[in-house]
């Protein structure tokens, strides 16, 4: 007697739990902000911005 339900698809995967050291994380982020890398990104995204910015008017309207 053939099954006619449909089949059924695997179980997801559980989420893995990691956990990280406070005083670890706290170093490297003193580091990463200390480092040249950082201030190089801040101006990257305010470059990133301005080309999505709208553009400024150089001229005014003519008068009617």
């Amino acid at each position: 007697m053939p099954d006619d339900k449909p089949a059924s698809p695997p179980p997801a995967p559980a989420a893995a739990v990691v956990r990280y050291s406070l005083p670890a994380m706290l170093a490297e982020l003193k580091l990463e902000r200390s480092a040249g890398g950082f201030a190089q990104e801040k101006i990257d995204q305010t470059e990133i911005t301005k080309l999505f910015a709208a553009p400024t008017r150089r001229r005014a309207k003519p008068k009617k």
